[in-house]
């Protein structure tokens, strides 16, 4: 059936998708709405992209995104989180523009525009929502104003318009000074450009996602990562624990530390993809 909105909120099963981020607080289109969507979301739902190594490909439509990250209690990346989050903001009636966004990780090398975000309007102002960055994603909202610093959690996140460049800059505050985590503009996007960009970031042998395992979760006092076989917990005074995984620990990894729980088939799977 085709939806009649730009992000198929009129087809998502919204009470499906709050449960599964176990949100039951107000359902009007207000601020204090959408900080608790988005902090139930990043809390629940966690990156990954395990489903590029055990050779499927990366489905886009909502169909297939509530069944993978609802149903089956599944992670995803930003386009996949963020299209969900998208519909289920759409039903209930906040205004949604879709953004994109390159990656810098504190270098200031031109990487392509793959990233995928959201822009909220909400009372004549511009908020900057975003579930699927990974490890060091937002908390909740961020106000589109230039200088604007919050404290989420404990981390502290800030946004700066650098002029020159026309873009602006998401950085998180590390423990040697702020760190450039990506640059935007507004150019508004849309679903079909992320269909676009989904294909190369899934298929692409120069893609970060297409040759190892990238799993991350972002909480308040806590980021989680497990890249290849490496596992980090990175804490909020910037200590580290990082050690490598035994391919067969990796199953119960994925669901303990990132809610990220396996089928059987898929489990042996992956345990085998790692010990090649």
């Amino acid at each position: 059936m085709k939806s009649d909105s730009e992000w198929g909120g009129d087809q998502l099963e919204l009470d499906a998708y709050l449960a599964r981020i176990g949100y039951e607080g107000d359902r009007r289109p207000t601020l204090e709405t959408l900080r608790g969507l988005h902090a139930a979301h990043s809390a629940s739902i966690g990156f990954e992209n395990l489903d590029i190594l055990l050779g499927r490909p990366i489905l886009l439509d909502l169909e297939s995104l509530q069944t993978k990250l609802v149903e089956q209690r599944r992670g995803g990346y930003c386009y996949e989180q963020n299209l969900l989050y998208a519909a289920a903001l759409d039903r209930l009636g906040f205004r949604v523009t879709g953004l994109c966004a390159r990656t810098r990780m504190g270098e200031n090398r031109i990487r392509p525009a793959t990233h995928a975000l959201l822009k909220v309007e909400l009372d004549g102002a511009d908020w900057i929502t975003d579930v699927g960055f990974g490890g060091e994603a937002l908390l909740e909202p961020l106000p589109l104003r230039d200088g604007v610093e919050a404290r989420q959690g404990s981390w502290t996140f800030g946004l700066v318009h650098e002029e020159e460049a026309g873009a602006w800059v998401l950085r998180t505050r590390h423990e040697d000074g702020w760190f450039d985590l990506y640059a935007f503009g507004t150019d508004r996007r849309f679903p079909v450009d992320f269909t676009v960009f989904n294909h190369y970031i899934s298929t692409h042998p120069r893609s970060p996602f297409t040759s190892r395992m990238v799993v991350q979760r972002p909480l308040p006092e806590l980021r989680s990562t497990l890249v290849g076989r490496e596992f980090t917990r990175t804490r909020p005074d910037w200590s580290r624990e990082v050690r490598e995984v035994a391919p067969e620990e990796i199953p119960g990894l994925l669901d303990t530390e990132f809610g990220i729980p396996l089928s059987a088939a898929d489990a042996e799977s992956l345990v085998a993809v790692h010990q090649k």
